[in-house]
């Protein structure tokens, strides 16, 4: 009785002793050749690359590259002409497995939308934001291995999306590789810090001993927050103003009561006070609409006012941060509450006024 030559193909002994390890060709990367680990997807991704790319792979290569079994590959192999109607035939002449007919995505990655296609370009712009940061080159790894996912069609549709969308953070901070990885390992291992640390505006350097509890960017600079042993309380410091590297310490428990979220909450970026402050801002109508839409902080309330003017309200625990910020807008804003943040703001424009006076008079 003659066997299906489907079938012939399928169970045919494969007698070839094969020079070349397997590999996967990465569709992402210009054909550059990648070896893939052992673990079952990425195997029958491999297995798919190998077949799309028309290196015929067999059982035997397979095996030996991913060291399993020669039963398991051929597992893989039936489980993707089953269940994923794959046409993978055997070529007697090559001892190999190819397409019988044009196969454009691998099946066990989902088809993706617009909006998410939209979404996955917004994340690879942002990743730019952590240049000069131990992040930025896995989190560059980890977008080509997505993207080396998708067909064609959707990689030229990004590539395209490219030209219209750009992230473009003001003054990013240059950021010391060794001192950064020194406290993100300390921060993980949960072990203390030593470090001389500046404050602003001083020119020497006082030593700090810390237990380091969280790492924050904000507006482009790399914050850490931790205990500050010597002090007995929870610091804000700025990695730009550590002079020299850090020293990692002893072993430390972070409380269980501490939340991140919970500590920042009275500040307007990250830096912390012990006051309670209801601050309330008046905007002219070009500032409002500025503002409008935009959320600054967690507690803000605005109204807008009848001519176009509006009232912004919101609760902090330092007036430092508002006070510049207040600054920043010019004569668009005024401080309506409370008292103190209107003389701090009044004392920095005297000042200034004295400075620029001669200015506007001529």
């Amino acid at each position: 009785m003659s066997k299906n030559p489907k079938q012939e193909r399928r169970g045919n002994a494969l007698k070839e002793e094969d020079r070349h390890p397997a590999t996967a060709v990465s569709p992402g990367n210009g054909g550059e050749i990648a070896r893939v680990g052992r673990n079952a997807t990425e195997r029958l991704l491999a297995i798919h690359q190998l077949i799309s790319a028309r290196r015929y792979p067999n059982t035997v290569r397979l095996a030996r590259e991913f060291d399993v079994s020669q039963k398991t590959v051929k597992r893989d192999v039936e489980w993707m002409r089953v269940h994923w109607d794959l046409p993978i035939e055997y070529d007697r002449q090559r001892q190999g497995y190819f397409y019988s007919r044009e196969v454009r995505r691998f099946p066990g990655v989902p088809t993706i939308t617009e909006a998410e296609m939209f979404a996955l370009l917004v994340a690879h712009k942002a990743v730019e934001q952590y240049s000069g940061t131990p992040f930025h080159q896995p989190l560059q790894m980890a977008f080509r291995k997505l993207t080396g996912q998708l067909d064609d069609k959707e990689r030229y549709s990004l590539q395209d999306c490219e030209e219209v969308l750009s992230f473009r953070p003001f003054a990013p901070e240059a950021t010391d590789m060794e001192r950064f990885e020194v406290v993100t390992r300390a921060i993980q291992q949960r072990q203390a810090l030593r470090f001389l640390y500046r404050k602003p505006g001083e020119k020497s350097a006082g030593g700090r001993h810390v237990h380091p509890y969280h790492l924050t960017c904000t507006d482009n600079r790399w914050y850490l927050i931790g205990h500050d042993v010597d002090r007995g309380d929870i610091r804000t410091f700025a990695l730009a103003r550590i002079n020299g590297g850090a020293v990692l310490g002893e072993a430390f428990q972070k409380p269980k009561e501490f939340n991140v979220a919970k500590y920042l909450r009275g500040s307007l970026t990250v830096m912390n006070g012990r006051g309670d402050y209801e601050v309330v801002i008046e905007f002219d109508a070009w500032a409002t609409d500025q503002l409008r839409g935009r959320l600054w902080h967690s507690s803000q309330q605005v109204t807008e006012l009848p001519g176009g003017e509006s009232h912004m309200r919101m609760r902090l625990s330092a007036l430092e941060e508002i006070e510049r910020w207040v600054l920043s807008w010019g004569a668009h804003a005024t401080v309506i509450q409370p008292e103190l943040l209107a003389e701090r703001v009044g004392r920095t424009a005297q000042q200034l006024a004295g400075r620029y006076g001669n200015a506007v008079r001529h």
